[in-house]
């Protein structure tokens, strides 16, 4: 299969170790053995955070906020595309246009000479989950994986809301209602982004929200026996 992954960065950071990467990196590894071909897009996490909070104090320019956290995504992508050697493939930061070249051309390969390829954000205003999107769509994806520290998709905020629910399943149109609660502003998008939901609606394609505190439940996800929540 075609699977794009979009990774929260806050999995990735969580513990600052070799080993934690390491631990994802062997994954896709693994998926890479069974002949998948991968985008790996990286979220930002507490670095991001960390470095937004000082921005903060100087100035409220959205743009400027949104381009701490692209640069984030960067360092992630950057350690994972080490943690996977000679296997995997850095697409750098440029606009989003090129990348969306880059990542093309990548795809049209023969199957021998791919490399897993990992990737950030681009572009100012979308968070990385859209550049997995947009990606998803530019090599016609099979699967979108959104791997977070939340579980699924639930009716509501579980940490504010003790009556959401967890949902098995639903359609985008329905994604689409839930995120439309949650705020859209740099480093706030909960769940998912908004601009993300509707090009994955666009495009059909289907996408499984995991919990991906453990590596192991990508895996589960892609072969069907996660306990998160499936959209299509």
């Amino acid at each position: 299969m075609k699977i794009v992954i979009s990774i929260g960065g806050s999995l990735l950071t969580r513990d600052l170790t070799a080993e934690n990467f390491k631990k994802y990196a062997d994954v896709f590894l693994r998926l890479r053995e069974q002949g998948h071909d991968l985008v790996i897009v990286c979220g930002g996490g507490k670095v991001c955070r960390e470095y937004r909070n000082i921005c903060k104090a100087f100035t409220s320019d959205n743009d400027m906020l949104d381009f701490i956290g692209i640069m984030a995504t960067h360092i992630n992508a950057s350690t994972l595309a080490a943690a996977l050697r000679e296997h995997g493939y850095l697409v750098k930061w440029k606009g989003l246009e090129e990348a969306k070249k880059e990542v093309k051309a990548l795809f049209g390969k023969e199957s021998i000479e791919k490399k897993i390829v990992v990737a950030g954000g681009y572009d100012v205003g979308t968070s990385s989950d859209f550049d997995a999107a947009v990606f998803a769509e530019v090599v016609d994806a099979d699967l979108l994986i959104n791997a977070s520290n939340v579980d699924g998709v639930y009716t509501a905020d579980p940490k504010k809301d003790p009556n959401a629910k967890k949902l098995a399943k639903l359609n985008h149109e329905e994604l689409e209602k839930i995120i439309l609660q949650n705020p859209q502003t740099p480093g706030e998008y909960r769940l998912f982004d908004l601009k993300a939901a509707t090009l994955i609606k666009k495009n059909k394609i289907r996408t499984i929200f995991i919990d991906g505190n453990d590596p192991e439940e990508i895996m589960r996800a892609v072969e069907g026996t996660h306990n998160g929540t499936v959209v299509e």
